[in-house]
Parts: structure tokens; sequence; C-alpha cells
């Protein structure tokens, strides 16, 4: 069983997050530049078993799109044809980063440390992956 794989993209900067390759747990895993973010891709499945990436899906409160779709559909193609043996799926983004200010600010992080734009990326794509993990946890 391989690893899932959670980006958070973003126009500067994109968070990700992995599973343990069991599939239990959600971790935060790093933070790259988005234009270094398919080298990073393409180095770490080669070096770790990915069996599946999930993208966060930037939608609005109406439910349409954000504006960051135009930058994501066209990576997530790209990512398809680098990377073809591995499953790209969506996942609802909405909230990601009011959760993780919310568990930063709960783990007692300083104002300083939630200002890190870098870790509320990264640990926006965990919380896009423990919602992928619990939303197939819910459907077995």
């Amino acid at each position: 069983m391989g690893r899932i794989l959670a980006i958070d993209y973003g126009r500067k900067r994109t968070g990700l997050a992995v599973t343990d390759p069991l599939q239990l747990i959600a971790n935060g895993l790093t933070t790259v530049p988005t234009h270094t973010l398919m080298e990073y891709l393409k180095g770490y499945t080669q070096r770790e078993e990915v069996e599946r990436i999930v993208v966060g899906l930037p939608r609005q409160m109406n439910h349409e799109m954000s504006e960051t779709m135009q930058q994501i559909a066209p990576f997530v193609r790209s990512l398809q044809k680098q990377l073809p043996d591995i499953p790209v799926e969506y996942v609802d983004e909405r909230f990601t980063s009011v959760l993780a200010q919310r568990a930063m600010r709960e783990a007692g992080l300083r104002k300083k440390d939630r200002q890190n734009k870098a870790l509320v990326d990264e640990i926006s794509a965990t919380i896009i992956l423990q919602t992928y993990l619990e939303s197939k946890r819910g459907g077995r």
C-alpha cells in the first residue's frame, strides 16, 4: 500500500502533506515554491511509493470555483501527464486556511509563528488529506 499525497496549491507556495504507508495518519510534509513543485513531486514519487494524489479544490461559499482554479486545472493536467500511473482526485478545500489558523492557535503557537504562511499552507494540506481520509473511511 502506498502513501497518499495532498497538495494545497498556491500561486507562490504549495503546501504538501502525506499519509503513512498504511494510510492511517495525515502528516505535514513540507511547503515548496510552486515553480519547483513538479520537480519536487517527481523526486518524491521516485523515493516513496505514492498510490494517489489529492489536490485541494478551491470552491467559494456559493459552490462556484474560485479564481485559483485557473492555475490549478492546468497544473493537474500536467501532473497527470508527468505521473500517469498515480490517480489524482480533488478534495473540497473550503475553510482549510481558517481551520489551519485555528489549529495553530489551539496548539499554542505564538502569533509570529501563526503568520508563517508556509506553515499555514502545510497545515492546510494536512487538513485536506485528513478530510479525504475521513471521507474514505466513512464510505467503507
